[in-house]
Parts: structure tokens; C-alpha cells; sequence
């Protein structure tokens, strides 16, 4: 079973989508915060991670940097900034995909599957420089 971690302070999407991503058979973890999915990230391995960048304490871009320096995770940030030059900023500092609020589900979960089929094996605990199986 696939582990994704979400980092989304909005309560009310938050639960919508893991309700709709457990649905499909993945495992959600959910995290409110930066502090939070640092917690989540020192306990356990995911195989996606699903970020938004306005977090109650920072940027979800630094958090993504953050986890760039250690491990090479499929990075999708959900966020209702459009501008190209926040799509450009996330993927430039190692996101894998950038998808706007609002999105459609069937797109997430299409664009979920893209992660998992293009990074197969790659999970949170897999250092940036190596591949190898993890799930």
C-alpha cells in the first residue's frame, strides 16, 4: 500500500481528500503544520508527499527544500497559489508537480499515479542520490 503524507492546514479539504485517497487504497498521514509533518517524517516512510506552501508556521517551500537535502519522495505541492512564478519557484526547488486549488480529484489521483509509476520505489527514507525499492 502506497504512504502518502499531506501537508494542509484546511481541515475541511484535508479530510475531504483523505477520505477520496483512502478510498482509492492509499494510506494517508495527515499534517497540519511544518512541526507536524517533521514529526510525521522522523516516524515514518512515505512514498508521496502532498504540500501545501501557506502553512500556519512557514512556508512549504522551505519544507520542501528541507526534504530535498535527504531524500528523493515524489513532491506534489496543493496550493492556491497560480502564479507561474510561485509553479515555477516549487518546482524549481524539487517539486515533482504543482497542481492549483481548486483541482479536480480524479486529476490529483491521476497525477498521484504518474508520481508513483515515473519514481517506482522511491520513498521518504531513499537518500536524493540513490533509487532502489522501498515499498
Amino acid at each position: 500500500m502506497d504512504r502518502i503524507l499531506m501537508v494542509e492546514d484546511d481541515l475541511a479539504l484535508g479530510t475531504a481528500l483523505e477520505f477520496s485517497l483512502t478510498d482509492e487504497g492509499y494510506a494517508v498521514t495527515r499534517a497540519g503544520s511544518i512541526r507536524e509533518a517533521r514529526a510525521c517524517l522522523q516516524q515514518e516512510s512515505f512514498h508521496i508527499i502532498l504540500l501545501d506552501v501557506n502553512l500556519p508556521d512557514g512556508s512549504g517551500y522551505d519544507l520542501c527544500k528541507e526534504i530535498r537535502k535527504q531524500w528523493a519522495t515524489p513532491i506534489l505541492f496543493l496550493t492556491a497559489l497560480d502564479e507561474e512564478a510561485n509553479v515555477v519557484m516549487g518546482l524549481e526547488l524539487g517539486a515533482n508537480d504543482y497542481l492549483t486549488k481548486p483541482f479536480g480529484i480524479r486529476e490529483l489521483l491521476a497525477r498521484i499515479k504518474v508520481q508513483l509509476r515515473t519514481n517506482p520505489g522511491i520513498g521518504y527514507q531513499t537518500p536524493v542520490n540513490q533509487r532502489g525499492p522501498d515499498r
